[in-house]
């Protein structure tokens, strides 16, 4: 057994005190001389052609100073993200309702906010579409390229029509989920503070500044060296704040570029709502053939993403969705065809699970339906056809190492009762009560689609009074990034935990990182670190061997270097004292590591080879009350098992698990983002409903660490793989309760008393 100090333990968060005293400085707390605010002016409906942009009305409000619009941009106006067909600001059409017209500036927020609301937009409303589906239809108003596909994938694999024609039994539904917005407490906002000699320095509220600093560099047409990005404490993400920060902070740079002055743009909740990313709407035709022993033969999927009208990340979403689409489950033939459709609708983006939660809702439905005909009990069913290592995935990639789903599986089956609560759902009066089981998996890192972002960099300074300081190009954004890359770094050196501190983002300190998304900040940046560390440690490990020895130490017995202190025979030495030694034989106390993921062998043409890396694993059941009357629905108990390797921080890793689980019901049963003709109608808390802490159930949480050799200490990932699997756990534990099959994601009341009434 490996004997570690810090790793495996639940030492305290690291920005802890600051953020429960209130010490934090977010972007909005963020002050600066002669500062002044900037505010939106916003597209009124989901497709314009703009006219004219006038201010007359907007200048004479108090403190007004100026308007910026696409005609200030010395840079290219495409934001640079993916496919980069975003406009800063648009030129001549304007594609959803919300979307960023123009900027105004003024002395306080609200002058600017009022200045804006004056601003007059002369436009032609064009046609416009708002169905993904009818997008792709070949009549539809063409919005954008030829066919309004934003990015499309396949996989196949064997004979899909010849297993289906053989098979005993077969499943098929269509189903759909909606949007998620973030709900993230602190709202977007940017800083943008002109330097001399022309730079800008931006703070901004972000999971992945380097994708600031890429924009910010575009709009303002400056080399990558004149702009810094740093990250200010982030008040959540979730996704939320992986791309569309980048369009945040370029508008406040464009405006501090004109005015010459430091200018802080913070948005509202209602404007957050209308014109920041979401989760996909998806929408997924799903079928599986299985033979009469019950094992799964063949699966065909049509997926489609609602896009918006602008790509963003949709290509990279849609991707991971494709991949993981057929479910956890050995299946020698496979058809998936996903397509992500523009519409004149807010952009979606990132969103915890990236494109999975969605079709794994369909599949997991889908699965308890097959195991009905089959006749099997779902949580065997599952166990008959489930990924082992030795297995292929649907992509045939082979799974090696570090899979522990089977036993996850079996973890939760014992300690959620299932065999005794499966058969046997439960009616007392007006109150139906039923089990519901999930399981998934998911490929740690951004995989073979976003292979050219895979990679992470690290800077580690020990000081001359052994305080150890630490940059990576990973965020904190509530995760507790800071907390457990700390405690790889304390244990790779051998420092107190205490000692080390993990700094938030500055993009001039370490290289570009990629983003701060898909559960791979741990493995990432924990193996950037450790790369970092490793020659300052051999260092001070041959320094404290000298010194101990120099004491007297028996050298033939071995060093034990634990805890901060290195002992031999009998003699010791702390961390504080060897680093003093160290800079005092002028020894390099300060390295940069680097980490790139692996290749991978993932083909595009057919959707075969190795997608990701490694993967993470997870399993769930719901136990649920139904209302019989009113079809509403309350989650009692959630059971959640997971395998994401080494467990570095076991309390963080359970509020990791607890949240994802409240987020992932939420979105199950509350959240319903509505749009009538284009135009969002609940951008607000009052009626966006999310669950609260009133809302929760109760937990059951495992975890059953599979190592993985190349991870960090072990690790793998961990802050994605909770919220996966519980909207279809949710769904299956409703038609085990009351025989719902509700086939549409929020489970809302309504929809669960439309199915008690059909029968």
């Amino acid at each position: 057994m490996e004997k570690l100090s810090y790793v495996g333990k639940s030492l305290p968060r690291k920005d802890a005190e600051i953020k429960a005293t209130g010490a934090a400085q977010y972007a909005a707390d963020r002050e600066f001389s002669g500062m002044l605010h900037a505010a939106a002016v916003r597209s009124p409906r989901p497709r314009i052609k703009i006219l004219s942009i006038s201010d007359a009305k907007a200048r004479k409000v108090p403190g007004y100073v100026t308007l910026v619009t696409h005609k200030d941009i010395k840079g290219v106006n495409k934001w640079p993200v993916v496919m980069q067909d975003y406009p800063f600001l648009p030129e001549g059409e304007a594609r959803f309702a919300g979307e960023t017209v123009a900027l105004v500036v003024a002395g306080t927020a609200r002058a600017a906010r009022k200045a804006a609301s004056l601003v007059e937009i002369k436009y032609r409303e064009l046609p416009s579409v708002d169905d993904p589906l009818k997008a792709l239809e070949k009549g539809a108003v063409k919005i954008y390229g030829k066919d309004n596909v934003i990015s499309s994938f396949v996989i196949k694999k064997g004979s899909v029509d010849g297993a289906f024609a053989k098979a005993a039994f077969t499943v098929e539904g269509e189903f759909s989920t909606n949007y998620q917005v973030h709900a993230y407490l602190e709202t977007q906002g940017s800083i943008a503070v002109p330097e001399a000699g022309g730079g800008m320095t931006v703070h901004s509220s972000t999971q992945c500044p380097f994708y600031v600093l890429d924009a910010v560099a575009a709009a303002l047409g400056l080399p990558y060296h004149k702009v810094k990005v740093l990250q200010t404490v982030t008040g959540g993400g979730f996704g939320g704040k992986e791309d569309v920060p980048a369009l945040v902070a370029s508008h406040a740079a464009l405006c501090a570029a004109k005015t010459g002055r430091p200018v802080k743009l913070i948005y509202g909740r209602k404007e957050d709502f209308q014109s920041m990313s979401k989760r996909h709407p998806g929408w997924a035709r799903v079928a599986y053939a299985a033979d009469r022993n019950g094992k799964i033969t063949a699966c065909r999927v049509k997926y489609v993403l609602d896009g918006g009208a602008y790509s963003t990340l949709s290509p990279i979403v849609l991707w991971r969705g494709t991949v993981h689409a057929a479910g956890p489950y050995k299946i020698p033939n496979v058809d998936i065809e996903t397509f992500a459709a523009a519409t004149n609708k807010v952009p979606a983006g990132a969103f915890r699970g990236f494109g999975q939660p969605q079709i794994c809702f369909a599949q997991e439905s889908l699965i308890d339906e097959l195991a009905g005909k089959a006749g099997l009990d779902p949580v065997q069913f599952r166990l008959k056809n489930l990924l082992n290592p030795g297995d292929r995935t649907v992509t045939s990639q082979r799974l090696k190492s570090s899979c522990g789903l089977s036993e996850l599986v079996q973890a939760v089956r014992k300690r959620s009762g299932w065999d005794k609560k499966a058969g046997s759902p439960r009616v007392r009066g007006d109150i139906a009560s039923g089990i519901g089981f999930s399981a998934a998996y998911y490929g740690v890192g951004l995989g073979a689609k976003g292979r050219y972002l895979d990679r992470a960099g690290a800077y580690v300074n020990v000081y001359k009074d052994s305080s150890v300081n630490v940059n990576v190009g990973n965020a904190e954004m509530g995760q507790g990034a800071l907390t457990v890359l700390a405690q790889i770094a304390a244990e790779t050196l051998n420092a107190p935990y205490e000692s080390v501190r993990v700094e938030e983002v500055d993009s001039s300190k370490v290289p570009d990182s990629g983003p701060t998304v898909a559960s791979r900040t741990t493995l990432m940046s924990g193996n950037a670190i450790i790369e970092a560390a490793t020659p300052i440690r051999e260092r001070v490990f041959r320094t404290a061997y000298s010194m101990l020895t120099g004491m007297g130490a028996d050298a033939s017995e071995k060093m034990i270097a634990a805890g901060g202190v290195f002992s031999m025979g009998g003699k010791s030495v702390p961390f504080k004292a060897v680093v003093a030694e160290c800079w005092s034989r002028r020894l390099k106390m300060a390295e940069q590591g680097w980490y790139a993921a692996p290749r991978t062998t993932f083909r595009m043409r057919d959707g075969q080879g190795d997608a990701y890396v490694i993967y993470s694993y997870s399993a769930d059941a719901a136990e649920v009350e139904v209302d019989l009357k009113t079809g509403v629905t309350r989650v009692k108990k959630i059971w959640a098992a997971y395998d994401v390797g080494k467990i570095v921080n076991p309390r963080l890793a359970l509020g990791q698990a607890q949240g994802g689980i409240l987020q992932g019901m939420s979105w199950a049963l509350y959240e319903n983002l509505v749009y009538k003709n284009g135009i969002m109608v609940n951008p607000n808390f009052t009626d966006y409903v999310i669950a609260t802490t009133a809302d929760k159930p109760e937990y059951d949480i495992t975890f059953i660490e599979k190592p993985y050799a190349e991870g960090p200490y072990r690790a793998k990932g961990m802050g994605e793989v909770p919220l996966i699997g519980v909207a279809p756990a949710v769904a299956n534990a409703i038609k085990n309760a009351c025989g719902a099959r509700v086939k549409s994601v929020p489970l809302l009341p309504e929809k669960v008393w439309k199915e008690l009434k059909k029968g």
